[in-house]
């Protein structure tokens, strides 16, 4: 039996579809809930750099843009070294409802490693998300 290859987590805003997908692909919006400023270049083969004042940073390439409904990335695997050129895969999906925005957020490419460094990403992509999203909630009732 192999590893589990997907970290799912889905949030429901009462905010219009607008609204949301403005928050997850400007740098104002991922510079307010995911880090501490962003950098993006929204189209497909664009990158987008967010950093935090601890001085990480991390690198996104938008691998699919699907306008107010699906934003997807790749980007590094948390605790392999940075030249390392495997990546992970995360799609936020927004469906609109009832005057609110449905936000799954879907993470893929862990089966790729060894079982130590394949625990440790894993383990903390999935506490991970589910910080950011109550972030992302927050900022867009805030």
């Amino acid at each position: 039996m192999g590893f589990p290859d997907r970290i799912e987590r889905t949030v429901r805003v009462d905010r219009p579809v607008e609204r949301v997908w403005a928050a997850i692909t400007t740098a104002e919006g991922l510079g307010a809930w995911f880090s501490d400023s962003a950098e993006i270049d929204l189209r497909v083969g664009g990158t987008a750099k967010l950093t935090w004042d601890s001085g990480d940073a991390a690198q996104l390439r938008v691998e699919r843009l699907e306008p107010m409904t699906v934003f997807g990335y790749t980007w590094g695997i948390n605790g392999l070294p940075d030249h390392d050129p495997r990546r992970t895969y995360v799609e936020f999906t927004l469906t609109p409802d009832d005057g609110g925005t449905t936000v799954s957020v879907v993470e893929t490419g862990f089966a790729q490693l060894e079982p130590d460094d394949y625990r440790k990403a894993f383990d903390s992509n999935t506490r991970g998300w589910a910080a950011e999203l109550d972030e992302l909630v927050a900022y867009l009732h805030g």
